[in-house]
């Protein structure tokens, strides 16, 4: 056993044994090696590590059961056999699923002491021989006579996020301030910086970027990671969830002018990477009296609620590709891994679903992302107030991407994007309880009274599509008034 991964175990066996009793993820044996006994310990154990959400259980040999004492133990798992079998190797076929359970021996002060480390059940309650086994306080049972346990253990199993899963464990207090940004964090939360570390980890623990260790350590959540990182190369299986800009030349993906990577946690980097994509956005030009004058030609409020959305809605089990940003000359593209989870045509009246729901609660607290939905209402009114097209979004299998448009005028607009944007507007305004009128929609399309045969031309085509109807049919002209059509 190498040094640093003895001085872990010794750190760790010193830990369990500071806790006051036996636990229902702990158990202390001194030299009981009867296979079946260690078989239905590791059932139970296992389940009880994932019902108490800890990511490991463990049998320690060589520990007095009540003072906890080192007492050393003869038990020695590597040589032990089950007739001809050695003793792993006939456990691993009896438990299902499989468990990667581990034996570590360490040479204590006063005697031998036998770890054996046990993963949480994962997926289904982990059995023996075909039982479940639980621990009821210090006992072990069979799960099936604890109807109650048995269906938290499966609720157990749906709702452990991604988010509160380890990034980097096994480092101390003095690690975890140089792998994230603390700083940040008191600046978004406008409070005070704690005098001592020990307060910046108390705080962290508590918002849950990092998470205790069994052996007085800490690990970084993927949360505290993917929020905080100074650095998120610095965590295994994360670079993929960086940002990447590209700005292109035109209107096609053939030649790019800058690749931009962000690295930093999304809560350090955000407003960063907001003026970054505000910088690389196409600048028009108007022309008025004699003065030239120049303007970004998408709102900056509808580029934040994008950006927001692509962190908060990204299926963060996904591998190799990152949440990318795309500048064309008249178009903006967000693409993040995972599909839409609600109906596209739904977007502004559904109560938001976000897979990533803690991240997304701490960005929302910080104000970084939209409190009252998707964030998707925000985009249309950037873009109402600039009299552009409503955002649009895709999705597929395995992806969803979001797409700001610009145009000069509404002579440029194709007809999907007047319908499109004449719908969403109406989902917008019905959510709000604005009564949309002919008068409504041709202030949003920015059409003087004297052309409101245009709008009258584009609602016709938007209730021909199916997307809109009139709230009451019989109503004169004048008093016409439109609704979604699931309204």
């Amino acid at each position: 056993m190498k040094e640093k991964e003895r001085e872990y175990y010794f750190s760790l066996i010193n830990e369990l044994r500071k806790l006051p009793a036996e636990t229902e993820w702990v158990e202390f044996k001194e030299n009981n090696d009867m296979a079946q006994i260690i078989g239905e310990y590791l059932s139970a154990l296992s389940n009880s590590a994932a019902l108490h959400e800890r990511d490991k259980a463990y049998m320690v040999y060589g520990v007095h059961n009540e003072t906890h004492d080192i007492v050393g133990t003869k038990f020695r798992p590597r040589e032990t056999k089950v007739g001809n079998e050695e003793l792993e190797n006939w456990l691993l076929t009896l438990l299902s699923p499989h468990i990667d359970f581990k034996y570590v021996e360490v040479a204590m002060d006063k005697g031998n002491v036998v770890l054996i480390e046990i993963p949480a059940a994962k997926v289904q309650p982990t059995a023996f021989k075909g039982v479940e086994y639980i621990r009821v306080g210090s006992l072990k049972k069979k799960l099936k006579d604890f109807p109650e346990k048995e269906r938290k253990l499966w609720r157990s199993f749906e709702i452990r996020p991604f988010e509160t899963m380890p990034a980097k464990e096994n480092i101390d207090s003095e690690v975890v301030t140089k792998l994230l940004d603390t700083g940040a964090f008191y600046t978004l939360m406008s409070l005070p910086v704690p005098s001592t570390r020990d307060g910046i980890i108390h705080d962290f623990l508590e918002y849950g970027f990092i998470k205790g260790m069994d052996n007085g350590h800490y690990s970084v959540t993927n949360m505290g990671a993917l929020l905080f990182a100074k650095d998120i190369r610095k965590f295994d299986y994360l670079e993929n969830k960086r940002i990447r800009v590209i700005k292109y030349k035109g209107s096609g993906r053939t030649s790019a002018i800058r690749d931009q990577f962000f690295y930093k946690g999304y809560a350090v980097e955000f407003n960063e990477i907001v003026n970054y994509i505000m910088s690389m956005l196409p600048q028009g030009e108007t022309i008025e009296t004699a003065l030239r004058q120049e303007f970004i030609m998408f709102p900056e409020k509808a580029v934040r609620e994008m950006l927001g959305n692509l962190i908060i809605h990204q299926d963060l089990t996904s591998h190799g590709q990152s949440l990318m940003v795309e500048i064309f000359d008249e178009r903006i593209e967000a693409t993040n891994p995972g599909n839409l989870l609600i109906d596209v045509d739904r977007i502004i009246d559904t109560a938001p679903h976000s897979r990533n729901e803690k991240m997304a609660d701490f960005l929302r607290l910080v104000h970084i992302c939209e409190v009252r939905g998707s964030g998707f209402d925000r985009m249309e009114e950037g873009m109402r107030d600039w009299k552009i097209p409503a955002p649009k979004v895709e999705t597929g299998e395995d992806f969803c991407r979001t797409m700001l448009y610009w145009h000069g005028s509404l002579s440029k607009w194709t007809k999907e994007e007047k319908t499109r944007t004449c719908y969403i507007y109406v989902c917008y305004c019905y959510v709000n309880g604005i009564e949309v009128s002919n008068a409504i929609l041709r202030e949003r399309f920015g059409i003087t009274e004297v052309n409101k045969a245009m709008v009258s031309r584009i609602i016709k085509d938007t209730v021909e599509a199916g997307k809109i109807k009139l709230k009451d049919p019989h109503a004169a002209d004048k008093m016409r008034r439109y609704i979604p059509y699931w309204a």
